[in-house]
This record gives structure tokens, C-alpha cells and sequence, in this order.
């Protein structure tokens, strides 16, 4: 494999040039890798990971990839979820998660911090990240996005990347469980099957119901034919989920949650000692 330099990006002018062995090369085969990886029915695992304590620890569990959690990552840096971390500080955050492990990483990029369709393609490439989320909510508000807005917006993202030779596994998260306007359960379906449609001729991978929690909608969903993600919890176990034909099962930052927990209780059994 020949060896290349990569020059600073214009998004980061500091940088080094630094010499490497056909980093794009190497990422496509990842991101190909992690494309491969979602089976429905045999769903692709992923325990969201913060820092790279918690990606080491996915890794060494044999599991082939590793997710973010943004809601995780902002709170661990001290800030709210929602986009309030500034986008420089994520990205950090991801480059060091991908530096810890070596297999495939992908990024929760909330619904892309602002940036456009080339900004966004050339700095997630940059931390070596080779897949990502984007929700179709404004994180600020918690208002859904037209879905045509956000097809033409994941259409770019898609372009942006052919364009530049990088092969992105797309997640598009549909939110109208989360931040959806007051419908009848049916209608609520047919919206998110009509996204789920609408992303996929756009270019994505595979949707991401997030909160969607029905057996039957589920199954409806996978049925339509795109690659499902279902962020896993309330019952809806691996096992479950498997059987309702998932290809990609997350957690969020259910473990990061349970973590910062258990570890209050111990300061606080240090703080009031028996």
C-alpha cells in the first residue's frame, strides 16, 4: 500500500502533514466492514461508548464496533445534551475513542452541529470515524425537521462523501417517537415508515425509530426493508429484538447513566462512611 501525505484540513490549518499509509483506503474497508455488519435478525450490538476507558472495554468484550453516545460524551465534558458541546470538542472526544480501538467506529453527531454536508464529511473523516448518526430533530428545540429538509440534507451528506472518495455509514435517526406532534398511534407509523422510505432513497444505511418501543411497528418497519435500529431497554431485550428481525441494536447513554450512578454511590458510602 503506497504511502501518501495528509495535509492539514482547511477546517483545521494547524495541523501537521503526516504521513500515512492510505488512510482513506483503510477507512473505506472499515466503514465496508461495519455496513456488513447489520444483519436483521442478527443484529449488530452496540453498548455506546464515552471515553476510551468505555470503547476499550466494547472492544475487549469481542464486539465488532464501537457507537458514541453524544448525550454521554457532552455530559462527561460538562455540558447539556443537545448540540451544546462545541463541535470542535466532540470531534476531539471521537478521535481519541477511535485512536483506543481498532476496529470500526461510529459517531453520534446529534443532527450535525450546524455544519454543512462538506464541512461535516471532511471533519468526521478526519477523526477516523466511519459511520454516523443524524436525527431529524432540532436538538435545540425539539421540533421534528421536515423530511424533506432532512432527505435533502442526508442527499448532501451522502454527495459530499462520494465526492471526496469516503465511504459513510449513514444512520438516520427518525424522531417522530421523541418529538413527534400528537397522533393517532397508526398515523405516527405511517410517518415514520414514510421517513424511513424518504432516508433511504436519500442514501442512508439504516433508520434509527428512536423510542419506537411496539412489537408490531417494529416488525412493520423491518417488513418496509430498510436496515432498523432500535435503542434497546424497557423489555425490548437483544434476544426480542433479534426475533423481530433488527439489524442494529444501540443503548444510548444507558450504560454511561448506570456508570456515573454506581459511582455516586461509591463517593457517596466515602462521604458518609458507617
Amino acid at each position: 500500500m503506497a504511502t501518501v501525505v495528509t495535509p492539514p484540513s482547511r477546517w483545521s490549518p494547524d495541523a501537521q502533514d503526516r504521513e500515512t499509509s492510505d488512510p482513506a483506503a483503510a477507512a473505506n474497508d472499515r466503514a465496508g466492514a461495519l455496513r456488513a455488519m447489520h444483519q436483521p435478525g442478527a443484529p449488530l450490538v452496540l453498548p455506546n461508548a464515552w471515553d476510551c476507558l468505555s470503547a476499550r472495554l466494547v472492544e475487549a468484550a469481542q464486539l465488532p464496533a464501537v457507537a458514541t453516545s453524544s448525550a454521554a460524551i457532552a455530559d462527561s465534558l460538562g455540558y447539556r445534551d443537545g448540540e451544546a458541546t462545541p463541535v470542535g470538542e466532540m470531534l476531539d472526544a471521537i478521535s481519541r475513542i477511535v485512536a483506543a480501538v481498532a476496529v470500526p467506529v461510529t459517531a453520534d453527531l446529534e443532527r450535525g452541529y450546524r455544519m454543512p454536508a462538506a464541512e461535516l464529511v471532511e471533519r468526521l473523516a478526519t477523526t477516523g470515524a466511519v459511520g454516523c448518526n443524524l436525527e431529524d430533530s432540532d436538538p435545540r428545540t425539539g421540533a421534528l425537521v421536515d423530511a424533506e429538509r432532512q432527505a435533502d440534507f442526508l442527499a448532501a451528506v451522502r454527495a459530499a462523501a462520494t465526492a471526496a472518495g469516503i465511504d459513510l455509514v449513514l444512520n438516520a435517526r427518525i424522531d417522530t417517537h421523541l418529538a413527534g406532534p400528537d397522533r393517532e398511534p397508526g398515523a405516527r407509523a405511517a410517518e415514520t415508515i414514510r421517513r424511513a422510505h424518504r432516508y433511504r432513497a436519500a442514501g442512508a444505511d439504516c433508520v434509527y425509530p428512536i423510542l419506537l418501543r411496539d412489537d408490531t411497528e417494529i416488525a412493520e418497519l423491518v417488513a418496509a426493508g430498510a436496515p432498523v435500529n432500535i435503542l434497546a431497554g424497557n423489555g425490548l431485550t437483544v434476544a426480542r429484538l433479534a426475533g423481530l428481525g433488527v439489524a442494529r441494536i444501540s443503548f444510548g447513554a444507558q450504560l454511561y447513566q448506570s456508570t456515573r450512578a454506581h459511582l455516586a454511590g461509591l463517593i457517596g458510602e466515602l462521604a458518609n462512611p458507617r
